[in-house]
């Protein structure tokens, strides 16, 4: 039981358009969801992001970074701008309308989803922030349904014969020197030490790729080096710890914005994970390092310290074998399976302690990460080959494997290049990682017609509930929202009305869902939540 979510950014191109603004292929994206959806708040305009309460800058080592020496990509809590004379100077005025955009000509850029999720541009992408949840099947569910809501967007674009078909691919790196990210958060307790945080996920972290990675093309930032390596994020990394996400990327990121209530809640935010099409590796993802956290805050995390993390997170991503060692500050030398196994080894020890993994009291959760964890585990020791249908980056070996030993074709031939790329298409009929799950030969965690319902549907037992039904359910008098609060203006109620979320385990359908089913308007609904006054009775008849 641990409250945690995934970001998403996308790769994005115009294949037609080979030129084409990223940003304003991203708005464009955003836009094309949001004229499916319909979902309009106050004043006509779809519900948009409240940046109120985000706070960039705070670091968890006790500062906060001054504005005027932050790099640009790091001032998140401002709303991104696209308006009309920027798409105009670059496309012409004709874009606007073709576009959807608003009276002043602006293209929507940011939009909150009845799923409780967040999609918007991002340095120069679409991305989807997963609504909150509280174990790591559900976040396979709500970061696939990103996915088909990604999917959807693009079938949109595709379908207006005045735009330029986009197509968006769930990676990490264009291959060309730029990456972006697919990051992680998990709440945690502020009182656990920073430091207890460092020294416990570091290691952890630079091995953590063997049963996650995303698989790569290429060595190198710009891919230049012939190969194929693990990790598509391993070799931007360039710190050890640190607040930045878009340069100087560390390992461990310091951003301390809590987005919950500050003074019982840490968000760590993980940026050092690969976009995960497998749904076995986003599972284990997630569902690992939930346990190394409970490890962390028990103080039973594993005594090893690497001895150049950022060295040895890229020498293990290079080697396929497995068999590469690192050093350990005390000397020794150690393979990433051998650090693996000394956290899955301490993390079914703590659950056993604890009765978390037991067969019929335990959480639920906990046994089936604990097995599956050894089993991939095992699998890359013994028999790599058994574990492809789970490992994204030995099922995308294995494919491009298949076609070099066809066609004679060596490591840096432009044509795997583009099956590498072709692996992450969102699109199912093109997108390999579709084909081989529609050949049975990609392993599932949850089914279709679950991440179907995660499109549209919040999760049940967290605040992304309660967002997720204002925006579904009231999103006319909904002027505004983050993971923090939902903001109304509702005719008759004479101001704004703020209704705060900084507790993630409230706000959920046990909670609130009786109030969404009785009402059928704000008004009602607010003023039974906030304990208003009732609205004055309409006068019938004459005077």
């Amino acid at each position: 039981m641990r409250v945690m979510g995934s970001e998403t950014e996308y790769g994005i191109h115009a294949p037609s358009a080979p030129g084409a603004n990223a940003t304003m292929m991203s708005a464009r994206i955003i836009q094309a969801y949001a004229n499916l959806t319909r979902q309009r708040a106050a004043g006509g305009a779809e519900t948009r992001w409240d940046y109120t309460d985000e706070e960039p800058l705070h670091d968890a080592r006790g500062w906060t970074v001054e504005r005027s020496a932050a790099d640009p990509s790091q001032l998140t809590d401002r709303p991104p701008v696209l308006d009309a004379e920027a798409v105009a100077l670059a496309y012409g005025r004709q874009e606007l309308e073709a576009d959807g955009s608003d009276e002043s000509g602006s293209l929507l850029m940011n939009m909150v989803l009845g799923n409780g999720a967040r999609l918007y541009v991002d340095h120069a992408h679409p991305e989807y922030s997963s609504p909150e949840v509280t174990n790591p099947r559900d976040i396979v569910a709500w970061d696939a349904a990103g996915d088909l809501v990604a999917l959807a967007a693009v079938r949109r674009v595709a379908a207006d014969p005045d735009l330029p078909a986009i197509n968006l691919y769930k990676n990490n790196t264009d291959n060309k020197s730029v990456s972006y990210g697919s990051h992680e958060n998990y709440l945690m307790p502020r009182s656990v030490p920073f430091g207890e945080i460092v020294r416990g996920l570091t290691p952890f972290f630079v091995t953590r790729q063997v049963i996650c990675g995303a698989g790569r093309l290429g060595k190198g930032q710009d891919g230049s080096k012939a190969g194929f390596q693990i990790s598509q994020r391993a070799d931007f990394f360039e710190a050890e710890v640190g607040l930045e996400t878009t340069i100087r990327r560390p390992i461990i990121n310091t951003r301390d914005e809590p987005h919950a209530t500050a003074d019982k809640y840490r968000r760590l935010h993980v940026i050092i994970g690969d976009a995960n099409l497998s749904q076995v590796s986003n599972y284990l993802k997630f569902g690992t390092t939930a346990l190394v956290l409970s490890l962390i805050e028990a103080g039973q995390a594993p005594k090893i310290e690497v001895h150049e993390p950022v060295a040895g997170l890229q020498a293990i991503s290079h080697d396929t074998s497995l068999t590469a060692t690192i050093r350990l500050l005390d000397g020794r030398r150690v393979t990433a399976l051998d650090i693996q196994w000394m956290y899955y080894e301490a993390a079914a020890k703590l659950a056993q302690e604890t009765g978390v993994s037991d067969a019929f009291s335990g959480d639920g959760h906990t046994r089936d990460v604990l097995e599956r964890w050894e089993s991939t585990l095992g699998l890359l020791g013994n028999n790599p080959a058994g574990a492809a249908s789970s490992v994204e980056w030995l099922a995308k070996m294995s494919l491009l494997e298949g076609y070099r030993n066809r066609d004679g074709l060596e490591w840096n031939d432009a044509r795997l290049g583009l099956v590498d790329l072709q692996w992450s298409d969102v699109r199912p009929e093109k997108g390999l990682y579709y084909r081989l799950l529609s050949r049975d030969r990609m392993q599932t965690i949850v089914d279709d017609a679950a991440i179907s319902r995660a499109v549209v549907e919040p999760p049940s037992d967290t605040r992304a509930y309660f967002r997720g039904k204002c925006v579904s359910s009231f999103g006319k008098d909904v002027v505004g929202a983050s993971w923090d609060s939902v903001i109304f203006d509702v005719p008759g109620i004479g101001k704004l009305q703020r209704v705060p979320t900084r507790e993630p385990l409230r706000g959920t359908e046990a909670l609130t869902g009786q109030l969404f089913r009785k009402h059928a308007t704000a008004g009602a609904f607010l003023r039974e939540l906030l304990g208003l006054d009732p609205a004055p009775p309409t006068r019938t008849g004459s005077p």
